[in-house]
């Protein structure tokens, strides 16, 4: 498999394709993660994660695989994003505590012209959580850099993940295992 370009300063997703033993470096733009209104849901993150990755095009070698994805969480159909601060947090948290929602992961794999764009999306079910436990998690762990406020490897998702129906690491930011099966269908 030829050197990827992930276009994501996501800890996770570098992980998750260090895992799967993807070659890759990591090349990032800053791009605002807005999206045209009325955006059916099952899009809104594969138009993020297509921004992101037209972005890095131009500022890479010609002939680059670049790889981008954007994670957004849905309860009710409504977007979660990330939090704003600490009261953000906690009431993002309060919102998904006993309840079920969604982890949508859009990706694009783009080179010169050539791009394919897909999602997938894992339903989570949240046990109920008690503010103390909420609160102690937001002051320990800031998780202000992650949509729905939370993320599957740290506290609340190891104590407070009751379910999962679908592809785990999508929750962690990357279907890898489909990721890995695009780019070989994508490099042939």
């Amino acid at each position: 498999m030829k050197k990827i370009i992930l276009a994501s300063q996501s800890p996770r997703r570098k992980q998750l394709l260090e895992w799967a033993e993807v070659p890759f470096e990591i090349v990032i733009k800053e791009t605002d993660e807005i999206y045209p209104e009325g955006l059916p849901v099952e899009e809104v993150a594969i138009h993020i994660a297509r921004q992101k990755a037209l972005a890095v095009q131009p500022i890479v070698e010609k002939n680059s695989v670049i790889v981008a994805a954007d994670t957004i969480v849905v309860l009710n159909k409504a977007i979660i994003g990330k939090p704003k601060n600490k009261e953000d947090a906690i009431r993002i948290l309060k919102g998904l505590s006993g309840s079920h929602h969604f982890v949508i992961t859009g990706v694009t794999i783009l080179q010169n012209e050539k791009q394919v764009c897909f999602s997938d999306s894992t339903e989570v079910v949240f046990h109920q959580l008690s503010l103390p436990q909420i609160e102690f998690y937001v002051n320990k762990y800031k998780p202000y850099d992650k949509a729905g406020a939370y993320a599957s490897q740290e506290l609340i998702g190891v104590v407070g993940i009751k379910s999962v129906a679908g592809d785990f690491y999508n929750v962690m930011g990357l279907p890898v295992s489909r990721v890995v099966q695009e780019l070989q269908r994508f490099q042939g």
